[in-house]
């Protein structure tokens, strides 16, 4: 049977994936510092182990054939103002992960990045992979920076001879847009907080700016073709490749989020304000944060990549997942996600 192993499986994508994989007939080893939320299926193992320790990662991935990088730190929120662990993690995590699947001999690594090695706040339409990294200096927060930097890592890894003579690393990298689906843990409930303790009061940016999301399932489908687009069978297609991968649907930030805040049974806020007051009251907080976040850290209301990634137009096309992954999303809504 082939195994495969799951970087950051407790998490709420990781899980999905795992579960995903193993109804194909897959061994599944789940390996991240957290317990799933969720009850195993029986038959997926979990390993508790950190990926900043090179020697857990290089003991979890025994007779393992792919790798699906996903752990991460500092996307969203009060993580995204702790720098050393956010290096930590994306940076030097992602260097073990990389080195331990050559010392362990195995064949296949897929990436889960994010829109933002692109993206720093500049408006992008229909963008493609071509676009160059936006330069390391210019990422607002941290968590961008290093997801960029270990994404160029495991492209580079791409092609490096494995430790047991057993031929090449292949590798890719996934870049996807926010995440939602039934039960996500990150997002919705700082959202669905921040409605019921009556702060979203306003909107902001243009009402005609236009960003993307990605349902888990049509990012988990994603995943599973990107695995097999390293493989000989599909000639390797995916090898040293990057994929934008979202729903394909370009929508207004607030707007996709409008059944939510009805749902709950709130009125939709009319008042808009100007991007630029927004990013300079996100600024303030970064620096309130900055100064007494070690005495007291709070959840800042919205840090100034949030308000770049909600309020300015950048999607991207799926033309090149469709065409190499065979990648085909499905539709859904935030409508199965509000019952």
């Amino acid at each position: 049977k082939e195994r495969v192993l799951i970087t950051g499986g407790g998490g709420y994508f990781g899980f999905r994936l795992g579960c995903a994989i193993y109804q194909k007939g897959v061994d599944v080893i789940l390996f991240d510092v957290v317990k799933p939320l969720q009850t195993l299926p029986e038959g997926i193992k979990f390993v508790q182990g950190d990926i900043c320790c090179l020697s857990e990662v290089e003991e979890a991935l025994r007779d393992v054939i792919c790798v699906f990088h996903i752990a991460s730190y500092g996307m969203s929120g009060r993580e995204q103002l702790n720098r050393k662990l956010i290096e930590d993690v994306n940076v030097k995590g992602t260097e073990n992960v990389i080195q331990a699947c050559k010392s362990r001999g195995v064949s296949s690594l897929v990436y889960t990045s994010t829109y933002n090695v692109v993206f720093g706040g500049q408006i992008i339409e229909n963008g493609d992979e071509s676009l160059p990294y936006l330069p390391l200096h210019l990422h607002p927060d941290h968590y961008s920076r290093t997801k960029s930097l270990a994404e160029m890592k495991v492209l580079e890894a791409n092609s490096a001879e494995l430790g047991n003579g057993r031929g090449v690393l292949r590798t890719c990298a996934l870049r996807p847009a926010g995440i939602y689906g039934p039960g996500e843990q990150r997002h919705l409930p700082r959202i669905v907080s921040y409605i019921e303790r009556g702060l979203f009061k306003f909107v902001y940016g243009d009402p005609l700016s236009l960003v993307e999301f990605v349902h888990v399932d049509n990012l988990v489908q994603a995943h599973v073709l990107a695995s097999a687009a390293l493989r000989a069978s599909k000639q390797h297609i995916a090898a040293g490749q990057a994929y934008f991968i979202s729903d394909g649907r370009p929508v207004n930030n607030f707007e996709f989020f409008r059944p939510l805040v009805e749902g709950l049974g709130y009125k939709f806020p009319t008042l808009r304000l100007p991007l630029s007051l927004v990013y300079f009251f996100a600024f303030l907080t970064e620096i309130v944060h900055f100064l007494v976040g070690r005495v007291y850290n709070f959840q800042p209301l919205l840090t100034r990549t949030e308000v770049y990634k909600t309020g300015v137009t950048h999607y991207f096309s799926m033309e090149k997942a469709r065409k190499e992954l065979g990648y085909e999303p499905q539709q859904y809504s935030l409508d199965e996600v509000v019952e």
